[in-house]
């Protein structure tokens, strides 16, 4: 074997302006648009309720292989999971993941032929939901192992080689995990610093991985590193399968955190690894385009999770609000507790409906669901968070108080102060609220941009600009008359969702809400042409407007789809009309906040902050942290730390 070069230089960390981080990120987007897509019609002010109703729903003989799943896992998780032993231990024991191995939970969503379950995205979605409530901890391992980790780009993008070697291993023994966030790179990745080398027929792979869950305990890896440009190679930012034992991998930390203790997240160092090129996944630069592909389903996991935290929140509030009594009567009957569980119990059916109907879309494979997914994703890690806090209140000191603490005093052991430490992180696991507006938001107005987009770019020519004038000027005069009037006006409209209860007049709601989003848009564009990518409180509450549309149709077809099976149609009506009126007060707050609010009020202040101007409102305390550096030193080199790493056996 021939001996190894020496180390070369430590790369420098990539140097990008703000415009160069942009054209990365916009090159890694799927920019066509093949199939329909719901909320992309809804953005540009076009509710196509035919797009998702009649609901979709699961061919027979995938509700009987998930059905029978759900069981054996739900039996599992009663008899075999400690939920309180995992949050005080901070571990999920050896032979609970041992035992979701040989359940088959490693391989839910991996193909039958490759020795997975073949469960489909619905059923997929459920299980996460049902074990995630046992243990949130057991459910984030499964979620990234199989949402983003090895499983999934493999399925979209790998070779049958790369398939028949990994998939295998994946589904039955081996815990993969998913390697792209670095101390200094988050949501910026054309900053990455990790490298990969060409030499031979390998690739030699330096650098460090920050908040690498399953980092811990993984036997594959998907790793993102950047290939330099050179004579037969592309370069680029690429992804690839590595194995958790090479040499040269060192885990050398094993991370905590305030919620979710039982994470095995780490700190991965990468010295001199050498990877085959067999195991490059998709060509050189595809690596991000991998990653968001990737999410646009893999996004699906943490709503899914975040119902099962609603339904969680919902019996416990209905249960403990029944028991406790204040001034003659339950506290459920006092309307300041009352309101809460009325919003715990309609948000936690809309957000149900906004996944299953997300998730039976994808299944389906009929539209364009990345909108759709990253909608689910915002709006089911919010909501999930506000119900989680409003249970602690319900639950007053209690909710407060530990379930260890609880236990010990002779009371019913409720985890509700561990469940909202829990839910805080799914506002920035898979991308962080803001940036999913941001996210969002530029598919929400890829029409605008594909046709105007040339007309606010400083670096295009007169000549383009023109060329751009004239294109957007044929788009503008056949779309701006049709957001004038529609059905959302026609008293008579979706009159099939009138059964007792008339869901329609929130349909029509949601149509002409829908044509006025899109003009708002319009006239904002208008109005901040090149700046309107710096306006991310806009931004932000033009998305959060449309999750809003999206919930409120969901919620509307879930109630009639139940209704129509005689499964608890009533009820769902009761639920879905409740869920609306909530979702429409919000909505006309977020439309007054477009165009008043603090925005530019606060930008002076923050310009004002960062200037030390306020550093005397900062007397008075004293800082608890220490003086160690706010972000670690991640220089490629070999690693001086114990190897944290834990392979389960």
């Amino acid at each position: 074997m021939s001996a190894v070069p020496e180390t070369p230089a430590a790369p420098s960390r990539p140097t990008v302006t703000e415009r160069e981080a942009r054209q990365v990120a916009e090159a890694a987007r799927e920019q066509d648009w093949r199939k329909p897509s719901f909320a992309k019609e809804l953005f540009l002010g076009r509710f196509r309720p035919d797009l998702i109703h009649p609901h979709p729903l699961p061919a027979d003989e995938d509700v009987r292989r998930g059905e029978e799943f759900l069981a054996k896992l739900r039996d599992f998780c009663e008899t075999r999971v400690d939920g309180a032993l995992i949050e005080r231990e901070a571990r999920i024991p050896d032979e609970v993941i041992n035992g979701l191995k040989e359940l088959g939970a490693l391989g839910m969503k991996i193909d039958i032929k490759y020795g997975g379950l073949g469960l489909t995205q619905v059923y997929y979605n459920k299980a996460l939901a049902l074990v995630g409530s046992a243990s949130p901890a057991i459910g984030a391992l499964l979620s990234a192992h199989q949402s983003i980790g090895v499983p999934q780009p493999l399925k979209i993008f790998g070779t049958r080689e790369q398939k028949e070697t990994f998939l295998p291993r994946c589904a039955r023994t081996d815990i993969s995990a998913f390697l792209l966030t670095e101390p200094d790179v988050g949501s910026d990745p054309a900053r990455l610093a990790t490298t990969a080398v060409p030499e031979g027929d390998h690739y030699v792979l330096d650098g460090v991985k920050l908040w690498t869950t399953n980092g811990v305990v993984a036997d594959l890896l998907v790793v993102m590193a950047r290939v330099p440009r050179s004579e037969g190679h592309r370069g680029g930012i690429t992804a690839f399968v590595v194995e958790a034992d090479s040499e040269g991998v060192t885990v050398e930390n094993r991370n905590a955190f305030m919620g979710l203790r039982g994470l095995e997240n780490g700190v991965t160092r990468f010295h001199r690894v050498r990877v085959p090129a067999s195991h490059r996944i998709g060509e050189e630069g595809q690596g991000l385009k991998i990653a968001l592909t990737t999410l646009n389903t893999g996004r699906l996991s943490l709503p899914a999770m975040c119902v099962g935290a609603g339904k969680w929140c919902l019996k416990i509030a209905r249960e403990w609000s029944a028991e406790r009594e204040q001034w003659g009567k339950p506290v459920a009957l006092h309307e300041a507790v009352g309101s809460k569980i009325a919003f715990i119990a309609a948000t936690t059916f809309a957000l149900e409906a906004v996944v299953d109907l997300s998730s039976q879309m994808a299944d389906e494979d009929r539209n364009d669901i990345r909108i759709e997914a990253a909608l689910a994703k915002l709006y089911g890690s919010e909501m999930a968070w506000l119900m989680a806090d409003e249970l602690v209140q319900i639950r007053g000191g209690r909710g407060f108080e530990t379930a260890d603490s609880l236990r010990a005093r002779g009371e019913r052991a409720v985890p509700a102060e561990q469940m909202l430490r829990d839910l805080r992180i799914n506002r920035i696991f898979e991308g962080s609220t803001e940036i999913m507006h941001l996210l969002i938001a530029r598919e929400a107005v890829d029409a605008h941009l594909s046709v105007a987009g040339d007309l606010i770019d400083p670096d295009k020519s007169l000549g383009d600009k023109a060329r751009a004038g004239a294109s957007a000027g044929a788009f503008y005069a056949r779309w701006l008359p049709r957001l004038v009037a529609g059905p959302g006006q026609l008293p008579g409209s979706y009159g099939e969702f009138k059964h007792g209860i008339d869901l329609s007049p929130h349909l029509r709601y949601v149509e002409r809400t829908s044509r006025k989003l899109a003009r708002s848009t319009f006239y904002a564009m208008s109005r901040w042409q090149g700046r309107m990518e710096t306006k991310q409180g806009f931004l932000g509450r033009i998305v959060d407007i449309g999750a809003e549309l999206f919930a409120m149709s969901a919620a509307c077809v879930r109630a009639e789809l139940l209704r129509s099976r005689g499964d608890h149609g009533r009820e769902a009506y009761q639920l879905a009309d409740a869920f609306c009126h909530q979702a429409r007060l919000r909505v006309e707050e977020l439309f007054g906040r477009l165009w008043s609010n603090t925005d530019d009020l606060d930008r002076k202040v923050v310009k004002n902050v960062l200037g030390g101007s306020y550093t005397w409102l900062e007397d008075g305390v004293i800082d608890p942290s220490d003086d160690g550096p706010w972000i670690a030193d991640a220089t490629p080199g070999p690693s001086t730390r114990e190897n944290a790493r834990r392979p389960i056996r």
